[in-house]
C-alpha cells in the first residue's frame, strides 16, 4: 500500500515507522496541502495535521477519489461539505476522534456506564482531558465523543467548556496542557457520599498510529465509497 502522509509531525513519523514495519510505503510527507498530482500516485492519503488545513487536505484528496484517514481533529463543521464532497466523487472517508483500540473499547464502557447512571440522577457528570502543549483544538475530539455519547443518553442536554462556566444539565468539561502527556481522559460521576471514576491514560503515540494504519489499510481494501468509522473497522477487521 503506498500512502501520503498529511501532517509529518511526531505522530506522522509514528505512523511512518508503523507503516514502513507493516510493509508499506510511504511515498510523500507533507506539511501542507498536498498536491493532486501527488495524491494520484498514492493508495490513501492519512492526515494528522492541524484543524484549520484538514478540511482543504480532505477536499483535495476526495476531489481524486483517494481515500482519507482523518486523524485530525476540530475540523468538523465541516462535515456537512465532506459528505457532499464523498457523494459526488464517488470517494471514501474514515475518521476517528481517536484511532487507539483502548479509546474505542473506553467509549464502549463510557456508553454501558451512561446506560446504568442514568436512572441515578444525585451523581453528577464531569469530564476532564490532558494533552500535550502542541494540541491546538480544546476540548479534544475524543472529549467531544465522551460528551455526546452521554448526551445521546439522556444524561445531560449539552457539554459546556471550561467546566466553570457550566450551567445545570450541562456537562462540565475542562482540558489542560502539559508537557508530554499523550492523552489523558478521565470521567466522574459524584455525589454527594462518594465518586465513580473511569479513566484512560495513554502511554505512547503507538496506539492512536496503529488504529491509523489499520483503517488505512481497511479502506484500502474494502474499496467502497462512503463515510466510516473505527467502528466500522472493529466490527468488520480485515486479514491485510
Amino acid at each position: 500500500m503506498k500512502l501520503l502522509l498529511s501532517g509529518y509531525g511526531k505522530m506522522g513519523k509514528t505512523i511512518e515507522k508503523i507503516a514502513l514495519d507493516r510493509k508499506h510505503q510511504v511515498i510523500h510527507k507533507l506539511n501542507q496541502t498536498p498536491a493532486k498530482d501527488q495524491l494520484k500516485e498514492v493508495d490513501v492519503m492519512i492526515d494528522f495535521s492541524i484543524p484549520d488545513s484538514a478540511f482543504n487536505n480532505a477536499k483535495t484528496a476526495i476531489e481524486t477519489q483517494t481515500p482519507v484517514v482523518m486523524g485530525t481533529t476540530g475540523w468538523h463543521s465541516h462535515f456537512k461539505q465532506i459528505e457532499e464532497l464523498i457523494k459526488n466523487n464517488d470517494s471514501s472517508f474514515l475518521y476517528a476522534a481517536n484511532f487507539s483500540l483502548g479509546v474505542n473499547l473506553f467509549f464502549q464502557l463510557n456508553q454501558s456506564l451512561a446506560e446504568i447512571m442514568k436512572n441515578h440522577t444525585d451523581y453528577k457528570p464531569y469530564l476532564s482531558e490532558t494533552h500535550h502543549k502542541q494540541k491546538l483544538d480544546a476540548p479534544s475530539g475524543t472529549a467531544i465523543h465522551l460528551a455526546n455519547d452521554l448526551i445521546d443518553k439522556g444524561i445531560v442536554n449539552y457539554w459546556h467548556y471550561p467546566a466553570k462556566e457550566a450551567l445545570s444539565g450541562q456537562l462540565p468539561v475542562d482540558a489542560y496542557r502539559k508537557e508530554d502527556v499523550k492523552g489523558t481522559h478521565e470521567l466522574t460521576y459524584e455525589s454527594k457520599i462518594d465518586s465513580i471514576q473511569i479513566k484512560h491514560e495513554a502511554k505512547t503515540r503507538d496506539g492512536f498510529a496503529l488504529g491509523a494504519v489499520i483503517a488505512a489499510e481497511w479502506l484500502y481494501h474494502k474499496k467502497t465509497s462512503g463515510i466510516f468509522s473505527m467502528q466500522n473497522v472493529l466490527k468488520d477487521p480485515i486479514k491485510f
